[in-house]
């Protein structure tokens, strides 16, 4: 093993976790999509290492790269994420505190435009700041601004219809 794979071994080591709990947000709770975004972000961060280096932002350069895959997967028109089977296939939702609202939160970030599903996950579960999410993305702060507030008014739309009728439910 070279010196290069090593310290590469050693940053996937250490960041993969990280690199997937933002994945599974992105995805919406689909755990294979996540790893299938995150195993897209890491190839294309390994094609680079060389002219990277850790203490230079890898971290960031892997977020960015782990954003736009994402984005550009949501733009091809021939992924069909869902397929009609007699056997469920899906991993058992990992169970917290309320699964019927964690799987709300999820469907309703699914239902958001796909620039606005990545700043609500950057913005509020990665707890970036504005300008490093406009970095992210590839966009300006205003722009970051504009969808941030449009995801928002989005989500409390869908967040409260949903939490509705899951009250009227129990």
């Amino acid at each position: 093993m070279t010196d290069r794979d090593a310290e590469f071994l050693e940053y996937v080591t250490a960041h993969r976790g990280r690199m997937l709990r933002t994945a599974r947000l992105l995805a919406s709770g689909d755990v294979h999509w996540a790893e299938d975004l995150v195993q897209v972000a890491l190839t294309r961060l390994y094609v680079h290492w060389a002219k990277i280096r850790r203490d230079e932002g890898a971290e960031r350069y892997a977020d960015r790269i782990l954003v736009n895959a994402f984005l550009d997967e949501r733009k091809r028109m021939w992924r069909r994420r869902e397929a009609t089977t007699e056997e469920m296939h899906d991993a058992v939702p990992v169970t917290g505190p309320d699964t019927a609202e964690r799987l709300t939160v999820l469907d309703a970030l699914a239902k958001l435009p796909r620039r606005q599903h990545a700043v609500v996950v950057l913005r509020y579960f990665r707890d970036c700041d504005v300008r490093t999410t406009a970095e992210l993305m590839g966009c300006t702060e205003g722009t970051v601004k504009s969808q941030t507030s449009r995801a928002l008014s989005t989500l409390r739309g869908l967040l409260h219809e949903s939490f509705d009728t899951l009250e009227s439910l129990r």
